[in-house]
């Protein structure tokens, strides 16, 4: 992942067809998505409930990318290495889903992924202060976790914030929430790079139809980068 501060476009499969997870993977990759981002909710730290582990091992047959699981989950600490057997790429876990998430990300390395840290709507930048060396990604929420489709809430300010606090370090800034075209370039203005999308890369497409996808993801990926200029 390193310094690539290249604009990356991860559609959630969260807005896939349910029935065809495989064909949908491999459509969305063979129409430009640069990562597959994976939601494991447990209806306990947020109010829905989603994939587990063999889910997870499932979809990455299919994955010939990055696969980016944010765990919507509390307590993750017992359920990391069945993630990492999985295959994730790339953990993510909540400030908030455990009393150490020092502790957590230090654990999420040592089982040989790469270590991401999700902030709420509610969460200040300033709780990743001391976690930056130990990430290798910050997952900035622009909605409220638990449903895919809701409304925008703008972050803008806190991620620029965070592109101060990082600094040179290798520290990828994610979004998640509401993107597209119309909110993706004051995302990536702010410094920004990889963007989850949902609804926003799978409407009006389908594994059928698979052209609508990629059109999505270009229209999302050329907002951005018009805004780096």
């Amino acid at each position: 992942m390193g310094q690539d501060r290249s604009i990356k476009i991860a559609p959630s499969i969260l807005s896939a067809d349910f029935a065809d997870f495989g064909r949908e993977i491999q459509a969305i990759e063979a129409e430009g998505a640069d990562w597959v981002h994976v939601d494991v909710m447990d209806g306990h730290f947020v109010p829905n409930i989603t994939f587990g582990p063999p889910a997870v091992a499932a979809f990455r047959r299919h994955v010939k990318t990055v696969m980016d699981v944010h765990v919507m989950i509390a307590p993750v600490d017992p359920y990391i290495d069945a993630f990492a057997k999985a295959g994730a790429d790339i953990l993510t876990a909540h400030v908030e889903a455990g009393p150490h998430i020092h502790r957590t990300l230090q654990a999420i390395r040592a089982a040989g992924m790469k270590a991401g840290v999700a902030l709420n709507p509610g969460t200040p930048a300033e709780a990743v202060a001391h976690l930056l060396d130990l990430t290798d990604l910050i997952c900035v929420m622009t909605v409220n976790p638990g449903f895919g489709g809701q409304k925008f809430i703008d972050m803008t300010a806190k991620v620029r914030a965070l592109r101060q606090m990082i600094g040179d370090r290798p520290v990828l800034i994610e979004i998640d929430g509401g993107v597209d075209p119309a909110t993706a370039p004051r995302l990536a203005a702010a410094g920004a790079e990889v963007l989850v999308a949902g609804s926003a890369v799978f409407r009006g497409g389908s594994v059928e139809n698979p052209g609508p996808y990629g059109a999505n993801i270009r229209a999302i990926r050329a907002a951005a980068e018009a805004a780096l200029g």
